[in-house]
This record gives C-alpha cells, structure tokens and sequence, in this order.
C-alpha cells in the first residue's frame, strides 16, 4: 500500500467542512439533481434497509440520507466532522428519531462493538483520512453478516487536478484525461473559487486497490459494484453529441457493497 501524506493531528477539525456547510447545505438541497435522482435512489435501492434495523451514516453532512432511510423505519444514527452541517441536519429532521453526533469517524469509541446492521458513506469517504481507521471503525460497528455501502466519486475518471475533460477535434471525440491514477493524493479544493479562493476542504484519491485491500483485511467481502453515470444531457450545441456519448462512457460514482464475514 502506498503512504498517504501526513496531516495534521486533529484529523476531524482538519477535514471537516464547517467553513463551506451553509453552500454545501444549499447545493444538495435546492441544486443537485444528481443526490434526488441518482445517488439516494441507488443508495436505497442497494443498501435495502428495513424497518427496524440500526444504520451508521458516517459523513453524514445535513442529513438527507438519514431522513429517507428514518421514513423507512430505521433507526438512524449520523455522525460528520462538521458541527455546522450536523446543526443543519439536526434541524431539518426535527419531529424525527434520528440521532446526529459530531464525530471522527476513524474514532468511534462511544460506539460499542457490533451495534448496527450496516454503515453507510455516500459522497464522504473521499473527503476523510485515515482510511485503514475507518474501515476498521466499520468493522467494528457493523454485526457480523451486516452490510457496508459506500458511495464514492469515481476515483477512476475524477481524479482532482488529476483529470478533466479533452476534445479530439480530428475524431469529433471528447476524452476524459487521466493524468495520474496509483499515487494515493490530498488534494485541495476551492469550494468558492470566485468569491473566496481562500477557503478549501480536503479530498483524498485512493486508487480501487487500496479501498478493497482494506476491506478484506477488515474482513468485508464485496457483494455488488455499480459504476453510474450523470443523469445530465448537454445543451444542445456543437459538441452536445460527443459530450453526451462521453458522460455515457465514464461512470460519475462508483458505489461498492460490501458484508462482513
């Protein structure tokens, strides 16, 4: 396994995303077609859970995971780093029994051992250091027989600063560049480039052998991956055509489940 780069001790105040929680908030809630129609649809729809069972949303940001998963009778817990987007979640899930904690979720010690039927990490994972804790963490938390799912950007095609979007004029082709793949990287990311370059948050690429090395040695066993593309359509245009066969050909977001032996 490759090292990753060191970061500062108080892992959770380094990652967590308190500074841009009011846009992130906004964003998923009003903006992102790509949280109601694909990645909460497939979440569910992967992770099937039941009324009844305990669920562990690690990253769980404002909650929008937790509430679908409430209406389905779960019982719910969500931890994040940022306190801000934990406030927020805590008040938009106001009337409902779901718990919310500020936590790091490589240390989650007031968790006792095998408490939930299934951790789940939708669009987080890559945005939390170190992964060997927190995959142990889940190992830990999750029953034996119980499910982990994570939701992931794909760290295949969208590498931060490492990939983009090229067009082959002779070919009429859009090509994803790939600039670097195997180095483990923290990258940071201006959330506001126009308005406050200054404010960044933290993201983490890991190449496919590192997430399913820890999740063997943590004694998970994979049961379903799905690669899923944009659900967006260009505009119509010049290189609409190109554009949209290349959105079809490079998944978005790799989603992995996994049971624990």
């Amino acid at each position: 396994m490759h090292k990753q780069k060191h970061i500062s001790k108080d892992r959770a105040k380094d990652t967590s995303w308190d500074n841009v929680a009011g846009w992130y908030d906004q964003y998923v809630s009003e903006l992102s077609d790509h949280h109601r129609d694909l990645i909460i649809p497939g979440a569910l729809r992967m992770l099937e859970p039941k009324a009844g069972q305990g669920i562990l949303d690690m990253g769980c940001g404002q909650g929008i995971l937790c509430r679908e998963l409430a209406r389905i009778g779960a019982r719910v817990i969500g931890i994040d780093s940022s306190k801000k987007l934990i406030d927020i979640a805590r008040s938009k899930s106001r009337g409902s029994n779901i718990e919310y904690h500020v936590a790091d979720a490589a240390n989650l010690s007031d968790f006792a051992d095998g408490s939930f039927d299934a951790v789940c990490s939708i669009l987080a994972l890559q945005n939390m250091e170190p992964l060997e804790k927190i995959v142990n963490e889940s190992s830990r938390l999750v029953k034996s027989g119980g499910k982990l799912l994570w939701v992931l950007s794909h760290p295949c095609f969208r590498i931060p600063r490492q990939s983009g979007w090229g067009y082959d004029e002779k070919r009429k082709l859009q090509y994803r560049r790939i600039d670097r793949y195997m180095s483990p990287l923290k990258v940071p990311i201006k959330m506001h480039p126009g308005a406050a370059p200054n404010v960044i948050t933290w993201t983490f690429h890991r190449p496919l052998s590192e997430y399913f090395g820890r999740l063997n040695a943590s004694g998970f066993a994979v049961l379903k991956l799905e690669e899923w593309i944009s659900n967006r359509v260009s505009r119509p245009g010049i290189h609409a055509k190109a554009e949209n066969a290349a959105r079809e050909e490079f998944p978005l977001f790799l989603a992995i489940l996994a049971i624990k032996q």
